[in-house]
């Protein structure tokens, strides 16, 4: 048998630079009382949001992508042409073909980087980061950039209280390059599809479903465990982590992981669902541009990230903050 050569890249990877775009249309709560049967304190109350974003009809799922990667390239100091491989991972693509990456990163300025979309539903962003820095190890790309973008109100009816309250538009990004230092951890990630249709588009539907309270239940009662293998595959404990970026779906859910896992008191809770709402895909990214734009996380701080949705996906790590 033949044994072929194969590349091998540097130790690990690191995070140069976050870049982020949130639509310009804000809807709060009192906004869609108007149009179904809610109110502030019933969604407040059960998801913890108070304000989403849903993007206007030239607020395309591309431009928020390059506006966000964009911000990070300029965020990281590198240029588009240096990008080996771009990712993009989205549930909400207009259409199925061609996938969106190729575009995004030609409109950056890219030169034929590796480019596809990746859809792992809300962990997808996750999977992305892990996939690129796995790459940067194998040696396959040297620098990437990785983005988290939805525009999830082109499948959400939005008079739907069960859905509606919920789901918004955004994109997140970031930069990664090759370290002799590791900064991204392994990936702990996972799928349980028995559950597969607790989010979806059903079959000739238009719009999401969600069983609201069986994914309340998995996310509460089996990922913890993955947080905690990803600390220990990190080389890292609770009394490390500086910063806590779990998907923003649920505000009872990021609170109540975050008892769980024993944080420190100085622990940073990214809480960005409470103004940006549910955007998959989009939301670790946004939560932790925000937590770096507002000075609430800095430079070297050291990150649990956890992303889980449709599928039902997982994925947990650990990074160090540019």
């Amino acid at each position: 048998m033949t044994a072929l050569q194969l590349t091998t890249g540097a130790p690990g990877a690191r995070i140069l630079g976050f870049g982020s775009y949130r639509p310009r249309r804000r809807v709060t709560n009192a906004e869609l009382a108007e149009r179904m049967d809610t109110n502030d304190e019933w969604i407040q109350s059960r998801v913890g949001i108070a304000e989403r974003r849903w993007a206007d009809d030239d607020e395309t799922l591309v431009e928020m992508s390059v506006a966000a990667g964009g911000k990070a390239l300029a965020a990281s100091g590198l240029d588009a042409a240096e990008m080996d491989l771009v990712l993009l991972a989205t549930t909400s693509p207009p259409t199925a073909i061609p996938g969106l990456a190729p575009r995004v990163a030609h409109q950056l300025g890219a030169l034929r980087p590796g480019a596809f979309d990746l859809n792992a539903g809300c962990a997808g962003w996750c999977y992305a980061l892990s996939a690129a820095a796995d790459a940067i190890r194998a040696g396959t790309a040297r620098n990437a950039l990785v983005i988290g973008g939805e525009k999830l109100t082109q499948y959400t009816d939005l008079d739907d209280r069960a859905t509606a309250v919920i789901f918004a538009d955004g994109a997140g990004a970031a930069v990664l390059t090759a370290s002799d230092t590791p900064q991204v951890g392994p990936a702990v990630w996972g799928s349980d599809g028995d559950l597969h249709t607790a989010i979806a588009i059903p079959d000739g539907e238009q719009h999401m479903s969600m069983a609201g309270q069986a994914v309340y239940r998995w996310a509460t009662t089996r990922l913890t465990d993955t947080l905690v293998e990803a600390m220990r595959r990190a080389g890292v404990g609770p009394d490390d982590i500086d910063v806590f970026a779990p998907h923003q779906a649920n505000l009872r859910i990021i609170e109540m992981m975050a008892k769980r896992l024993g944080l420190p008191e100085r622990a940073v809770i990214a809480r960005d669902i409470v103004r940006s709402g549910n955007t998959s895909s989009a939301s670790v990214p946004l939560a932790l541009s925000a937590l770096l734009e507002s000075g609430e996380a800095k430079s070297g701080d050291v990150a649990l990230l956890l992303g889980y949705g449709a599928g039902l996906t997982f994925a947990g790590q650990v990074v160090v903050l540019p």
